[in-house]
C-alpha cells in the first residue's frame, strides 16, 4: 500500500472539524420515525407516512434524494426530479411502511453509493427514476396481498423500468471547507428522446416553528443567498437566466391539518412543476428554493447541470468546477490506494471501495431530545392530548450529532450494536471518527445514568448485545495499538456497562444472563424479551457468552492500561475473575450439550428443564469468548500473574474451565475460552457440515437439518415450532422484516471468524479441522478463516454467470453493488434492508485485512 501522505490525510487532521462541516448528513427518511410521531396511540408509521412528507414540516431532521447539509443540519442541499408524468417530484425515496410490507418496512427505489472520501471532498451517489409514471398504487396494493410465504414485490417486477429510466449520477466535490461543487449527470437508457426536469432545492430545516422569524433564501442575480441561519451561503448554477422558485418549509394545514404559518408552504414548489398552480412566492423569497432546469435528451445519450454551493462572495475567484472535480477524483484514488492493498483484484477493490462509500454515506444527522419530545414541544402538543410514554425511562437522552446510522432508509436511527460493527470497517479510513462514535455512546447524554446504553429510539431500554468492548479493541488495533488515552476513556465508561450487566441481567448472582432477544429477533421458538412461559426462566447461551466475551475484552484493555497508570494495576484480576465464573457456570448450568455437541438455551422450569435444541448462532456464540495472551503475562512478575497463579492452584474447578489448553505453559500464548479446542472441534462438526450451518457464503444463523428436522417447544402455556427458513421471515415476531431462522448476518460472521483467528493463532497448524465437514481434508484453522472470509466476499462478487448473489434480483445497472441486512442461507440473494452498509460493510474489513500470504482469485 502508498505511503499515508495523501491530500486526504492532510483534510483528516487539524482541520479536519472544518472540512466535516458539509457531508452527506441528511437522511433518505425523516418521515414514520419515532421522533416524528405525535400520536395518542403510539402508530409511528400512520402517524406521519409518506404522503405528507411533501406538505407538512419535519420537527426533528430532514430527507432528500443525494443531499447534503451542514454538521448542525441548518442549511440542507438536495435534488428532485420530474419525469413528466408523475403526479409529484421524486423528492425523496418511496418505500412500504412497516404495516403495509408482507415483511415490514421496504424501500421500493434503487439507489447506490458509489464512492466518498472520508472528509466528503469527493462523494457520488446514483439513482435510477423511471421515465412512465412511477407506480405508487401497484407496490402498495400488490404488497398487501401478498404473505409472507412469498417474495416482495419490487420496482423492477412492475415493468416501470423495462422501457428505460433516468441514470442519474450526482458527484460532490469540495473546492474548500464551505465550497461544494455538485455535478449532476443524467442519461436516457430508453429508446426515444424524452425530458428530464432537474430541481436542485435549496431549503432551511424548520427550527423556528412558528416561534420566532426564520432565516431566508432569496435571489440575488442568478443565484440563491441563505442567510439567518449559520455563514451565508451562496448556490449558482452554470445554467444561463434560470428559473427560481421559492416557498416556506412550512406545512400545508389546508392539506394535512394544524396552523398555517405561510401562504407558500412546504409543496408549493412540487405543485407548481407538476400541476401548474400558482403555489411560489412571487416576491422570490423564502425558507425553501430551488432551480428549475429542464431538457430534452436523446435516447442513450447523456447531460450534466451543475450547481455551487459557497460562502465565498459572488464575485470571488475560483477554479472551475470541472477541474474541482477532476482532483478531488484523483485525491480520492490516491487515498484508497493506501487504504486497500495493492495485489487486490479489480473486482474486491470495487467491493471494498463502495462498501466504504455505504459507510461514509450513512453518516447522518441525528436530532432527539426525548425530554422535549414527551412533553409535546410546544405547538406538536395540540395535535394529541395525551401520549403513550415510549422512552420515558430516557428522559437525560438529548442528541444532535453526526452518528452512523444502519441504513438511511430503512433504519434512519442509530442502533448500539450495529454502531460497534460500523466502527470497524470505519477505522481503515477514519479512525478518529471511529472512535470518536464508540465514545460517543459513552457520553452522559446517551448512556443512562444507570450504565445502560441506549437500543435504538423504537425501545431504547432493550437489550443489544455487549460487544462495544470487542470493537473498541479491534478499531484500536487497526489504528496502530498506538491510541492507549483512547483506550482508557473508553475502558473508564465500559466499567459503568458491565456493572449494569452484572446487576440488571444476572440479579441472582448465578453468572448465568438473560438478556431477551439480544438483536437475534426471531431465532428462539418464543420472544426472548416478553414470550418467557410464567413460573420459567430462560438461561442463554447467547447472553452468557456475550457477557465472558464482553469479560475477556476488559480484561485485554486492562492488561494494556496497567502499563500506563497503576490505577489499573488490580483491574486485570477482576475481569480474568468475572471470565472463570461465567465459564464455569455456563458449563454447571447445563448449556452445554455434550450428546450433541453444541450449546442451547435451556428453558428451566418448576420442576425439569427444557433445552432449545436447536444448532443455531446462539450455541456459536460462545466461541466469540476467547483470547489469546501472551504466556509472558503471567510468567513475568506482576500483580495479575500472582493473582492467576494463585487462582489455578486454589480454584481448580475455575482454573480447569479456561486452562483446558496449554496447562504447562509450553504454548508462547495461553488460551482463555469458554469452549477450548476439545469442544471447539465438536462444534466444528456441524459448524463447517454443508448440510448443516456452513452455506456457499458464510454460516447459516440456524442449521438446515432443522428443514426436514423442526424444533418443537411443548410446555404448559406455549407450543412453538422452529424450522429452517432460508429467505425471508415467515412469522412476524419483531414485526417480520428480519429473519435468523437461516439466513446469513454479517456481523456474527465476522465475530466467528475472528475467533477462529483467535484459536488459529494459539495453535498454529497443530490444529487442524476437517473443512468442509465429510470431505476427508484436514485444514490448519488459519486457512478456514480465508475460506470462510472468501465465501463472504463471494456474495458481491460476479459469479461464472456474471451474477453477484447478493443481488441476483436487482440487476439494474453493472459495477454498482448494494449491501443488504441479510443474505438467503442457500442462494446468498440480498434480504431487508437494501443499504446495511452499516454492518454488511464489514465486507471491507474481510478484503482489506486479507492475509497478504492468500490474495483472492481474479474474478
Amino acid at each position: 500500500m502508498a505511503a499515508k501522505t495523501t491530500s486526504e490525510h492532510v483534510r483528516l487532521g487539524d482541520a479536519r472539524g472544518d472540512w466535516l462541516r458539509w457531508g452527506p448528513y441528511l437522511s433518505e427518511r425523516a418521515w414514520a420515525t419515532v421522533r416524528e410521531d405525535y400520536s395518542s396511540d403510539a402508530n409511528v408509521w400512520g402517524h406521519f407516512p409518506h404522503d405528507h412528507a411533501r406538505s407538512r414540516a419535519f420537527r426533528w431532521n430532514e430527507d432528500g434524494l443525494g443531499g447534503i447539509c451542514d454538521d448542525r443540519q441548518r442549511l440542507c442541499l438536495a435534488f428532485s426530479f420530474w419525469n413528466g408524468r408523475d403526479p409529484i417530484l421524486k423528492e425523496r425515496v418511496f418505500g412500504l411502511t412497516g404495516d403495509e410490507g408482507n415483511h415490514g418496512e421496504d424501500a421500493k427505489e434503487y439507489w447506490w453509493y458509489l464512492d466518498s472520501t472520508p472528509s466528503h471532498s469527493w462523494m457520488t451517489w446514483a439513482y435510477a427514476y423511471p421515465q412512465t409514471e412511477f407506480p405508487y398504487d401497484e407496490l402498495v396494493t400488490t404488497n398487501a396481498k401478498r404473505g409472507r410465504g412469498e417474495r416482495e414485490y419490487e420496482l423492477a417486477d412492475t415493468g416501470a423500468l423495462d422501457s428505460g429510466f433516468w441514470d442519474i449520477v450526482i458527484d460532490y466535490a469540495k473546492a474548500d471547507t464551505d465550497d461544494i461543487v455538485a455535478r449532476v449527470t443524467v442519461t436516457n437508457t430508453g429508446a426515444e428522446a424524452d425530458t428530464i426536469h432537474v430541481l436542485p432545492t435549496l431549503w432551511f430545516r424548520n427550527t423556528w416553528r412558528g416561534q420566532h422569524s426564520p432565516p431566508q433564501i432569496t435571489r440575488y442575480g442568478d443565484a440563491l443567498i441563505a442567510s439567518g441561519s449559520g455563514p451565508t451561503m451562496r448556490l449558482t448554477t452554470t445554467e444561463p437566466s434560470p428559473t427560481a422558485l421559492f416557498c416556506d418549509n412550512e406545512t400545508n394545514a389546508e392539506r394535512c391539518g394544524g396552523k398555517a404559518h405561510s401562504e407558500y408552504p412546504k409543496d408549493g414548489i412540487n405543485d407548481h412543476v407538476v400541476n401548474g398552480d400558482d403555489t411560489v412566492n412571487p416576491e422570490e423569497t423564502g425558507t425553501k428554493a430551488s432551480f428549475w432546469f429542464q431538457r430534452e435528451v436523446a435516447a442513450g445519450e447523456s447531460t450534466t447541470f451543475t450547481v455551487r454551493l459557497s460562502n465565498a462572495p459572488l464575485d470571488a475567484p475560483a477554479d472551475s468546477a470541472e477541474r474541482v472535480i477532476d482532483v478531488r477524483r484523483r485525491e480520492a484514488d490516491e487515498f484508497y490506494d493506501t487504504v486497500i492493498p495493492a495485489d487486490t483484484n479489480d473486482e474486491d477493490r470495487r467491493i471494498a471501495r463502495q462498501a466504504f462509500a455505504g459507510m461514509m454515506w450513512g453518516k447522518q444527522f441525528y436530532n432527539f431530545d426525548v425530554l422535549d419530545w414527551l412533553e409535546g414541544d410546544g405547538s406538536a402538543a395540540s395535535e394529541s392530548p395525551y401520549r403513550p410514554p415510549r422512552n420515558d425511562e430516557w428522559q437525560h437522552l438529548n442528541c444532535a450529532d453526526i452518528i452512523s446510522m444502519p441504513d438511511p432508509w430503512e433504519y434512519p436511527w442509530f442502533a448500539a450494536w450495529d454502531l460497534a460493527f460500523h466502527c470497524i470497517p470505519m477505522a481503515h479510513i477514519d479512525p478518529q471518527f471511529a472512535k470518536d462514535q464508540l465514545l460517543l455512546l459513552m457520553r452522559n447524554h446517551f448512556i443512562h445514568p444507570n450504565g445502560q446504553l441506549p437500543a435504538y429510539e423504537w425501545a431504547f431500554s432493550d437489550v443489544n448485545p455487549p460487544v462495544h468492548a470487542s470493537a473498541a479493541m479491534t478499531v484500536f488495533q487497526i489504528d496502530g495499538c498506538r491510541d492507549l488515552k483512547f483506550l482508557a476513556a473508553i475502558f473508564n465508561k465500559l466499567l459503568l456497562n458491565f456493572s449494569w450487566w452484572v446487576n440488571r441481567r444476572d440479579e441472582d448472582g448465578r453468572n448465568v444472563f438473560d438478556g431477551g432477544f439480544l438483536g437475534l429477533d426471531n431465532i428462539s421458538p418464543i420472544d426472548r424479551s416478553e414470550g418467557v412461559p410464567a413460573g420459567y426462566r430462560l438461561e442463554q447461551s447467547d447472553s452468557t457468552a456475550w457477557m465472558a466475551t464482553f469479560a475477556l475484552r476488559m480484561l485485554e484493555m486492562a492488561l494494556l492500561l496497567r502499563e500506563t497508570d497503576d490505577i489499573y494495576a488490580e483491574l486485570p484480576q477482576k475481569f480474568f475473575d468475572h471470565f472463570a465464573a461465567i465459564a464455569k457456570a455456563i458449563h454447571e448450568q447445563g448449556l452445554w450439550n455434550e450428546q450433541d455437541g453444541f450449546y442451547y438455551d435451556v428453558l428451566q422450569g418448576p420442576e425439569h428443564s427444557v433445552p432449545f435444541e436447536l444448532r443455531s448462532m446462539v450455541g456459536l456464540i460462545p466461541l466469540f469468548a476467547v483470547s489469546a495472551v501472551p504466556t509472558t503475562t503471567i510468567t513475568t512478575p506482576t500483580p495479575f500473574a500472582d493473582h492467576f497463579m494463585w487462582f489455578i492452584t486454589e480454584r481448580g474447578a475455575y482454573a480447569r474451565t479456561v486452562l483446558r489448553s496449554n496447562p504447562d505453559m509450553t504454548y508462547p500464548t495461553l488460551l482463555f475460552s469458554i469452549a477450548g479446542i476439545e469442544r471447539l472441534e465438536r462444534i466444528c462438526e456441524r459448524l463447517f457440515d454443508e448440510n448443516e450451518m456452513l452455506s456457499p457464503y458464510g454460516i447459516r444463523s440456524l442449521s438446515a437439518a432443522h428443514r426436514d428436522e423442526p424444533f418443537t417447544l411443548d410446555v404448559p402455556g406455549v407450543k412453538a415450532t422452529v424450522g429452517y427458513v432460508p429467505g425471508e421471515s415467515d412469522t412476524p415476531m419483531f414485526g417480520g422484516n428480519s429473519n435468523w431462522r437461516g439466513p446469513i448476518w454479517f456481523p456474527v460472521n465476522h465475530l466467528l471468524i475472528e475467533s477462529l483467528q483467535t484459536f488459529a493463532d494459539y495453535g498454529g497448524d497443530n490444529v487442524k479441522i476437517e473443512f468442509p465437514t465429510g470431505s476427508g481434508t484436514l485444514l490448519p484453522l488459519s486457512q478456514i478463516t480465508d475460506a470462510l472470509r472468501d465465501r463472504m466476499i463471494d456474495l458481491f462478487r460476479r459469479n461464472p454467470d456474471g451474477v453477484r448473489p447478493a443481488d441476483t434480483d436487482q440487476r439494474i445497472v453493472d459495477d454498482r453493488v448494494l449491501f443488504y441486512e441479510y443474505f438467503d442461507g442457500d442462494t446468498g440473494r440480498g434480504l431487508g434492508a437494501s443499504h446495511q452498509t452499516g454492518w454488511t460493510g464489514l465486507v471491507a474489513d474481510l478484503i482489506v485485512r486479507r492475509p497478504p500470504a492468500n490474495p483472492p482469485n481474479d474474478a
